[in-house]
């Protein structure tokens, strides 16, 4: 169906005047294009003009919506509103006919994609819970009415797009959003970057029952749509482009990225509401530049959904409890068993295992270890010893695919990338039948691995049975860039490839590769990742690059002490995000071999925050995690960010850290959440070597600052620069604070930005800068709720406090008299500030032409126009 503008065209409507009415159209037409402004039409080609030749003039003249939107507004005039009546009802009918095309369109084609037999996909009506999950997700977290913008994260494979499909399908029957929608649009991500350059109406276009989409209808009530981009790791953009390349046109034909940046970041239909599926790591990876509403995380499989997996594949009750309880045990096969396709390859190979007479405790001692069994099973018939010479070529040249497509961010692959990598038109059907590749029901002849961490492993195989230079793409690099790629996460998608390849250099991996090939591997490998390891040592920028657990996952994947111990005291700083009791397993087992760490940064989220349920090997593993603090005795810099503790977790870290007193030198707690009694934090902070606190986005209450501003006013206490910005600090606060500056002899720098210090507080501190023996060098009151009437006290500070040097005053609102009362004081013989921290473009032109000029004025002054 066309366009309601084309189809149902005005000459339709015009014919339901009658001779009056059409002439009265004409007069109220004239007042109209008068009114707004609009390109004059010749007044005497409308009063000759039949009904058919006005309409033709219109469409002509003006666009189509605006002909439209003129024409319904004179039939309001004329009182005509049961043509008006009619138009809603046909333009409802385009919401009604696309509703019923995605729902055919989603029964037919999109659960194949998925797996899941019809009959059982929709057995069920949605239930109420479904309905309610559904709309919940549009329910911003956010105060006030912006349109939603909602991230489902979670690891590939877990689900997202089957929830996805699911909504959108509940939305076609009329079960949620039939008042919030009048279109749901679902774009895949892969699909998309194939494009390379699109507008969103083309977009809109390719998901329309037919050829022509009336794309101006549909976008005329844009708070009315429903946008959904699926997997945006495939993408591979990270929304840096400058404001100005971005686009606001949605018919004008853009570079995919740029296009999606202009969406996702506002400039382009601002109105619409948008879900987007992507990993966690694509979302870590823009969420700074995003205004989500809502983040949902999307977990997978529950342990009951897993045990219950297991119990369905094994006959034997006790087996299948057997079995799950060895899959328990190992936090990461555990965590990988979560996406359900996963959870199948897991339990099947286990099976397999078993029949053939095997232990399958040995395969369960690190994920490398089952991916590759599961992988060579498929290959080897289940009567037989050893692969075949044509299965042996056909997962030599997977693997080589694997790689090509790592390097050039391909995860759908056509059968010519097939062939270049030695995969025959004959080899695809067994390879679908083994389930080591999918069909892409999208695309005809287009095949993707079944998961991709498979075709992670298979790359990573391809490293140790082949040569790079040997590749028919010259995208694949050496194992030393892929490394350094892989650890620095240049490349978010890459998730498990450099675990694999560490996971590989097992010495009962070897065995296998080489049984499984027929022939004795290079240990080329393994040198050239000691090589890796010797250019780690000594740089500082590239350990401040490399991705902590990045590290660790793939040490704890080799399983070699000796390997172990020579990478982790090659690195002096490192820095790392536990999200999960996985990877605090897997940082307490490589840091509790660490002696030579000088820098150390960290966050474990909420894993350590619950006490109910709280597992001892949990416990067990923090200790481990901890003891990095004892046995490397030269740790000056330590950061926790992004953490809650719990007491028992609290009390671990306490008895650990205290063993640090006579080297910590920086403490940084941010975003920390102790719950617990606070008074032991305050204790640890009496170190005399300690000289930079930064607490930061950590809320204090006031009697937390009153215990921090009784360390700091000890005679022995040497902190130089304190760092409280939004704090969530009260009224009280600030005379505490005053005490330390008027007491405190060694504190030079003071940052309380993004707290609500107002007028009133700034004038409690500038009575104590005033004094004669302060000692601050730098005060920053950024996003302090500011006003012009404090620029007297601040004037009177700068010729009082001889000390003060910077000041930074951004993201308040001075006025431009409270700044002439500032350049006043500047002026005077005793003020010794260099540094003033103004937003010039915060400012009206007047202002900044003052301050520009008192900038040229004073050349020992620098207002900063950023930070």
């Amino acid at each position: 169906m066309a366009s309601f503008f084309s189809d149902f065209g005005l000459m339709w409507y015009l014919e339901e005047l009658n001779k009056k009415e059409f002439m009265k159209f004409k007069e109220f037409l004239k007042q109209e294009i008068l009114h707004l402004g609009l390109k004059q039409i010749s007044w005497t080609e409308v009063k000759k003009a039949s009904r058919e030749d006005l309409a033709n003039l219109l469409l002509k003249h003006y666009e189509e919506k605006q002909a439209w939107d003129m024409t319904l507004r004179i039939f309001q005039k004329m009182n005509r509103k049961d043509l008006i009546e009619k138009a809603g009802r046909e333009i409802a009918g385009h919401s009604k006919l696309y509703q019923a095309h995605l729902k055919e369109k989603l029964t037919r084609g999109y659960v194949r994609k998925f797996n899941v037999k019809l009959q059982d996909f929709f057995k069920q009506k949605f239930t109420q819970d479904d309905c309610e999950r559904f709309e919940n997700l549009l329910i911003p977290k956010a105060t006030g009415k912006k349109p939603h913008m909602v991230f489902l994260q979670g690891v590939a494979g877990v689900g997202k797009s089957l929830m996805l499909t699911k909504l959108m399908l509940a939305w076609s029957e009329g079960a949620v959003f039939q008042n919030k929608f009048s279109y749901i649009f679902y774009f895949c991500c892969q699909e998309v970057k194939k494009l390379k350059r699109a507008s969103l109406a083309q977009l809109i276009s390719t998901e329309w029952p037919t050829a022509s989409a009336p794309i101006e209808e549909i976008l005329s009530q844009p708070e009315k749509v429903l946008l959904i981009f699926d997997s945006l790791e495939a993408m591979e953009c990270d929304m840096s482009e400058r404001e100005s390349e971005l686009c606001d046109n949605c018919t004008e034909k853009q570079p995919v990225s740029v296009l999606l940046s202009s969406l996702l970041r506002r400039k382009m239909l601002p109105e619409c509401s948008f879900l987007i599926s992507a990993t966690p790591e694509t979302f870590e990876k823009m969420e700074d530049r995003i205004e989500c509403t809502n983040v949902k995380i999307i977990t997978g499989f529950k342990e009951s959904n897993i045990k219950m997996y297991f119990r369905s594949l094994f006959q034997d009750k006790n087996r299948a409890q057997e079995i799950f309880s060895l899959v328990r045990g190992n936090e990461q096969l555990f965590t990988v068993c979560q996406v359900p396709v996963l959870c199948w390859m897991v339990a099947t190979c286990l099976k397999r295992e078993i029949e053939k007479g095997r232990d399958p405790a040995s395969i369960c001692r690190r994920a490398t270890s089952l991916y590759t069994t599961h992988i060579f099973n498929v290959f080897i018939p289940q009567c037989a010893h050893s692969p075949s010479k044509k299965g042996q070529d056909q997962l030599q040249g997977l693997c080589s695919l694997a790689a090509e497509g790592m390097w050039t961010d391909t995860f759908v692959f056509g059968e010519e990338a097939l062939r270049r990598n030695g995969i025959m038109d004959s080899d695809i059907p067994t390879l679908l039948d083994i389930r080591i590749l999918e069909k892409r029901k999208e695309s005809e002849n287009s095949y993707t691995f079944f998961h991709p961490s498979v075709q992670e492993v298979c790359a990573a195989i391809f490293y140790l049975i082949k040569s790079p230079v040997d590749h028919p793409s010259q995208d694949v690099k050496s194992i030393e860039t892929l490394m350094f790629t892989f650890l620095r996460k240049v490349k978010v998608q890459w998730i498990f490839l450099g675990c694999f390849i560490f996971g590989l250099l097992h010495e009962s991996e070897q065995k296998k590769l080489e049984a499984f090939f027929g022939h004795q591997l290079s240990q080329e490998i393994k040198h050239q990742l000691y090589q890796c390891l010797e250019t780690i040592r000594g740089n500082e920028e590239l350990q401040g690059q490399i991705d902590g657990l990045k590290l660790f996952s793939c040490l704890f994947e080799m399983d070699d002490e000796a390997f172990l111990v020579q990478a982790m005291n090659c690195m002096e700083q490192i820095h790392f995000v536990a999200k999960d009791h996985s990877d605090v397993a897997v940082a307490a087992y490589c840091l509790k071999r660490c002696s030579t760490l000088k820098k150390l940064s960290f966050s474990t989220q909420n894993v350590l925050s619950e006490e109910q349920g709280y597992r001892e090997k949990l416990l067990i593993c923090w200790h481990h995690m901890c003891s990095v603090l004892i046995s490397s005795k030269d740790i000056h810099v330590l950061q926790m960010k992004d953490t809650n503790l719990n007491e028992t977790a609290f009390l671990v870290l306490y008895n650990h850290l205290k063993y640090l007193s006579c080297t910590l030198k920086v403490l940084a707690v941010n975003n920390v959440t102790f719950l617990c009694d606070n008074h032991l934090f305050f204790e640890l902070i009496q170190s005399q070597c300690l000289q930079h606190l930064n607490l930061s986005l950590t809320f204090l209450s006031h009697s937390d600052v009153k215990m921090l501003c009784d360390v700091l006013n000890q005679a022995e206490c040497n902190i130089e620069k304190l760092m409280l910005a939004n704090c969530s600090l009260s009224e009280q606060c600030w005379d505490y604070l005053s005490e330390i500056l008027r007491r405190n002899k060694t504190l030079n720098h003071l940052d309380i930005s993004s707290n609500d210090l107002k007028d009133e507080g700034l004038k409690v501190l500038c009575r104590a800068l005033t004094l004669p023996d302060s000692v601050l060098t730098s005060l920053r009151l950024e996003a302090c709720a500011l006003t012009g009437a404090c620029c007297e006290d601040l004037a009177s500070t700068f010729t009082h406090c001889n000390t003060l040097w910077g000041i930074s005053l951004l993201e308040n609102a001075l006025d431009h008299s409270g700044l002439v009362v500032l350049f006043e004081a500047l002026k005077q013989q005793q003020c010794t500030l260099h540094v003033l921290g103004l937003r010039i473009t915060d400012f009206d032109k007047e202002t900044q032409e003052f301050l520009i000029a008192e900038e040229e004025k004073n050349p020992y002054l620098s207002i900063l126009s950023s930070v």
